[in-house]
């Protein structure tokens, strides 16, 4: 059985005369509290470490004896499309990247994600895809209301909308219509009933580190933290651990957040499978180290 007391993983430095000449790299397009955090913690460790501007990159891609040749780099593009590209970039030219390609494709897509976790057995929210108005509104009266839409591509909660009727439907499709051809791929979820929270999971490896319950803000049906909630500890259970282990199997990720529902009726369901998750608040509300633990697994790819 799986020790349910939290205790605090082993912290120890990883001395840098085991390390390769290389810095281990960690690629990012923004800067937040996660990419500060897991620069302090190669700091600490004494990691030779660098940070590099996705947005500054330029990669010569026929180099047969490229620079990042078995270079480590810890993946942290928060845009899907950069994301994806460097990855597929640095990896093809034999750099070690966490998360993989197949990850960063995968994780980075709703309805990618949503068939790679049911391939596997995951239990999931029931999804439809359509590819018109007339399409959305004719499956959602056979499946029912209330519903989620959601953009196949994209983070922090943006352009979710709850479609409590066939106006909503014609409300939101209409301005989609108009917008960029991958927001006119309608991408439709059962609207889960549940607690006022979801479970967001931090997977380092092949372990559940820690775990957090994320809770709606006041008249929010969403959980982001942006959006007014709050978070509390979420206990590992060996179920909680096991689900999220094989959905990150799943993605072929190596450090990722798994975001789960406790659906009233079908337990817990895997919602998403986040490529270069946040952290901040389950550090803040678990104490568990988990740039450093990151750091070490990252040391480890490059062994």
């Amino acid at each position: 059985m799986r020790q349910e007391e939290e205790q605090q993983p082993n912290q120890s430095s990883v001395p840098s005369s085991n390390l390769s000449d290389k810095p281990l790299i960690i690629l990012h397009d923004s800067i937040r509290w996660e990419e500060k955090a897991l620069y302090e913690a190669a700091i600490k460790k004494g990691i030779k470490v660098e940070n590099v501007n996705c947005k500054n990159l330029a990669i010569n891609l026929n180099d047969r004896n490229s620079k990042y040749r078995g270079q480590v780099v810890l993946q942290r593009s928060v845009s899907y499309f950069k994301n994806v590209h460097s990855t597929a970039a640095l990896q093809g030219l034999g750099a070690r990247v966490i998360n993989p390609l197949h990850a960063a494709i995968m994780c980075g897509n709703k309805m990618y994600a949503h068939m790679e976790l049911e391939k596997a057995g995951i239990k999931t929210p029931k999804a439809v895809a359509a590819f018109s108005e007339e399409s959305a509104i004719a499956v959602l009266d056979e499946i029912g209301y209330p519903a989620v839409i959601k953009p196949t591509v994209g983070s922090w909660g943006r352009l979710i909308a709850l479609l409590r009727d066939k106006d909503a439907v014609r409300a939101v499709i209409e301005d989609r219509e108009h917008m960029f051809p991958l927001y006119q791929v309608y991408y439709l979820e059962e609207f889960v009933k549940r607690p006022p929270r979801d479970i967001r999971a931090i997977v380092v490896g092949d372990r559940v580190v820690a775990a957090i319950y994320r809770y709606s803000g006041e008249g929010e049906w969403k959980t982001n933290m942006a959006l007014g909630g709050h978070a509390e500890k979420c206990p590992v259970t060996n179920e909680l651990e096991d689900i999220c282990l094989k959905a990150t199997n799943a993605m072929n990720g190596h450090i990722v957040g798994v975001d789960l529902m406790e659906s009233n009726s079908e337990g817990l369901l895997v919602h998403e499978v986040n490529n270069t998750t946040e952290f901040k608040n389950t550090v803040r509300v678990t104490g568990i180290d988990i740039p450093g633990l990151m750091i070490d697994y990252a040391l480890g790819q490059g062994k």
